[in-house]
């Protein structure tokens, strides 16, 4: 579809459009935007990717909140926004996963969504100001300010022989600090609340501050695991604002090394849920091939982690013929060896009994939390930004989203297992068919478009990635909000938990894999 053909079937009302590249915004009146959000989401079912605030006083007087809404298939946004000095209607009653989005503009901006069931501050601790917001223009990132000696208010269940398990936010493993509220019922989770925040670094106020070529390493650190995946989402946003075209064949680059961070990931999480349940051989060789494939990352880019490669306009790593044939011949291997050790685990009963219906996600608790990734393939989600909204080339890919239906622990087991073959074939796919010329070496600093967005949706191995930019009127970045998966799978995986033993827990918790440091940003 066209822009005007967009246009026309989703914005009904005669507003002022504002084209920036793939990103529609129009401006609605407040009382309006609940209205205009459920058209949007209820009847044409458009994903809601991401709910953020801007400070706009100085310019407007105001604070512009932006509600991005994916058409998936035509690779458009469409971004309704309002204008507000206070507070603003609460969208959550009527879209549930609209939730975190206002609380955390409440916590960090300072307003108030009017009407939200549960206004608790998001991601800052009681020891913060609760009246100083760290997103607003007039609050510096240097500033330390005193502490505070507030108290947060865990949910609660009561009822005889109902009693509480705090566990964390210090963990005896490797693991990132996050606390875990149980209300029990004997051995029975009744209730499971996450909180975090302990890892919050004040990423989204540095992207304000720190130099470009800075910015874009910043991204790499939002969740290291994902280090590839977020700075290829904020360069192509960045490429947008620049119109900087980008290579076909650092386009094709991009797609082996997104994917080999994807098969690198989810063959350790495999590994990880098998030790999670005792099945020691299954641990030791997802371990092992997940070294094999870190080996080829450094052996590529230079880093484990494919850190260094992504700049604004393509990649920093080319790949020589001899390289890639080599790659595509240990991929050959891993995956003769992957094969072997899926076929021994899938054979072992004990297995499969503690992996089936632990863990079970519902599939409308899913959906009202706009799950994604991997936890929303396992209930049936065909979601999938390389093929929802396609980038890098990905529409020339052959491959189709993995999905399973029953939501449990295996279910999401299963679905990384598919989407490592997916990925062996993907990689081998861009290798034989690299494209002849990369990018030049550019050494002059990009020019953004003024006052103007973009949004950039990347599918990392969690689930997509989103980033959207705004510049100001000399074109300079003042704004860079971004949505790990985990911000919205993390208010889901409490509801896995019901019904299950503590014991079950940490498996559970393995089979979503979500990202501490990716949430509290």
């Amino acid at each position: 579809m066209t822009k005007d053909q967009i246009i026309k079937k989703y914005i009904l009302e005669s507003k002022k459009v504002a084209p920036h590249g793939r990103m529609l915004t129009y401006e609605v009146d407040p009382e309006n935007i609940v209205k205009i959000c459920q058209k949007l989401y209820r009847h044409h079912k458009l994903p809601l990717k991401i709910i953020t605030a801007q400070d706009m006083q100085k310019e407007t007087g105001s604070f512009k909140i932006i509600y991005v809404f994916g058409v998936p298939k035509e690779n458009f946004f469409l971004a309704p926004f309002i204008l507000v000095k206070k507070g603003f209607p609460s969208l959550t009653p009527f879209i549930h996963e609209a939730s975190n989005y206002e609380r955390k503009i409440q916590t960090f901006f300072g307003l108030t969504p009017i009407g939200h069931p549960n206004p608790r501050p998001l991601i800052l601790h009681e020891n913060w100001p609760d009246d100083l917001f760290p997103l607003r223009k007039n609050c510096a990132w240097n500033h330390k300010p005193k502490t505070a000696d507030g108290k947060f208010e865990f949910r609660q269940v009561s009822g005889e022989g109902v009693y509480e398990i705090p566990v964390g936010p210090v963990h005896a493993g490797i693991i990132e600090p996050g606390h875990f509220r149980f209300s029990m019922a004997g051995e029975e989770i009744l209730m499971l609340e996450p909180r975090l925040g302990y890892s919050h670094k004040g990423s989204e106020k540095l992207f304000e501050e720190l130099p470009l070529f800075q910015k874009v390493k910043l991204s790499e650190r939002i969740s290291g695991d994902s280090s590839f995946s977020h700075s290829l989402a904020f360069c192509q946003a960045l490429e947008s604002l620049g119109e900087i075209e980008v290579s076909q064949r650092d386009n094709y680059l991009r797609i082996v090394y997104a994917e080999l961070e994807r098969l690198a990931n989810h063959i350790g999480d495999i590994g990880a849920i098998m030790t999670d349940t005792g099945f020691n051989f299954g641990g030791a060789n997802g371990g092992r091939l997940r070294e094999a494939v870190m080996q080829i990352n450094e052996r590529l880019s230079d880093s484990r982690f494919s850190r260094g490669v992504n700049k604004i306009g393509g990649v920093t790593k080319d790949i020589s013929s001899e390289a890639a044939e080599q790659t595509s011949l240990d991929l050959d291997k891993l995956k003769k060896d992957f094969s072997e050790v899926i076929k021994i685990a899938q054979g072992s009963i004990t297995l499969k009994e503690r992996l089936k219906k632990t863990g079970t996600l519902n599939e409308k608790i899913a959906r009202d939390h706009g799950v994604i990734g991997v936890a929303g393939k396992a209930v049936g989600f065909e979601i999938d930004a390389r093929i929802d909204y396609p980038y890098s080339g990905y529409e020339k890919m052959d491959f189709e989203i993995a999905t399973e239906k029953s939501g449990d622990v295996n279910a999401r087991f299963q679905v990384r297992i598919q989407e490592v073959y997916s990925s062996i074939e993907i990689i081998k796919q861009a290798l034989e068919s690299l494209p002849e010329g990369q990018n030049k070496e550019n050494k002059k600093a990009p020019v953004f478009k003024k006052n103007s967005y973009a949004v950039s949706v990347v599918e990392g191995w969690r689930g997509d990635i989103v980033y959207l930019v705004a510049t100001d009127s000399k074109g300079e970045i003042t704004r860079v909000d971004l949505r790990d998966p985990s911000f919205l799978n993390w208010a889901a995986l409490g509801h896995a938990g019901q019904g299950n033993m503590i014991p079950d827990f940490p498996l559970i918790n393995k089979s979503f894999n979500l990202s501490y440091t990716g949430n509290d940003l």
